[in-house]
């Protein structure tokens, strides 16, 4: 079996209590190189075969997880926050199903997750966003045309981008595109709940300066939601009656 485990966005208490027991109890581990908490590491037990992916391809990761799974041992492939997010995650379930070997999936914290926490910051705040919009800057890897930033920006909606912190030029040149303005307010977090976690707070005009020197590991939060005014949930409204609450005069 080959259990896809979401490491969490970094610091190693932020990993799920499935998500360690399979560590802790795997016969090989392969992790994805700087971006996992090295600390994560010391759960696994005497023995284990550890196999870090930065140095990989897919051909030789697959490789190692069905070598695995014909010796009759457990597997840990170790993403970074969840796997479904930016985790290359597909390529392998379908190659595994190609080969007849089982898998499952442990979901972990996202780092859009962790650089909220960190900025003490809700994205869905009412009558500000209802919209998370999860995306990244072209680069080596395009993104569909119709997913171009100008147009994702064009919603207004919060936004959290991924892979794109040595790009802060272009993507404030894109996101003046659309519904924000050099005023927005904007966020990037460095290493989001690791030990050198950096919270740098701006707007959208001034990202590439508040930004400089920060080129990896870090993602860039985008939207009113950083501002102030918003309105107060109805699901706690006293005037606003529930499945739960009956509705009072």
């Amino acid at each position: 079996m080959v259990h896809f485990v979401g490491a969490g966005p970094g610091a190693p208490d932020l990993i799920t209590l499935r998500g360690e027991r399979l560590l802790k109890t795997a016969d090989a581990v392969i992790y994805a190189g700087s971006l996992v908490n090295p600390a994560l590491l010391g759960l696994c037990k005497a023995g284990c075969k550890i196999y870090n992916s930065a140095r990989m391809t897919l051909e030789q990761v697959l490789a190692v997880m069905e070598e695995a799974h014909r010796a009759g041992l457990d597997a840990v492939r170790l993403h970074t926050g969840d796997p479904s997010v930016f985790g290359a995650l597909r390529e392998q379930l379908d190659a595994l199903d190609q080969r007849g070997i089982p898998w499952d999936i442990t979901p972990g914290v996202s780092s859009f997750c962790g650089a909220a926490g960190a900025l003490g910051a809700e994205y869905t705040l009412p009558g500000v966003s209802q919209s998370v919009i999860l995306t990244r800057m072209a680069g080596r890897t395009p993104v569909p045309e119709k997913e171009s930033m100008a147009k994702l920006a064009a919603h207004g909606a919060s936004m959290a981008v991924f892979l794109s912190a040595g790009m802060l030029e272009e993507l404030s040149t894109e996101l003046l595109k659309g519904a924000y303005s050099a005023d927005t307010p904007a966020a990037i977090v460095y290493k989001a709940t690791w030990p050198e976690e950096r919270v740098i707070r701006c707007t959208v005009g001034d990202l590439p300066q508040a930004g400089a020197g920060v080129t990896k590991t870090a993602l860039v939060l985008v939207g009113d939601f950083l501002g102030g005014a918003y309105e107060r949930s109805r699901l706690y409204d006293p005037a606003f009656s529930t499945g739960f609450r009956e509705e009072r005069a």
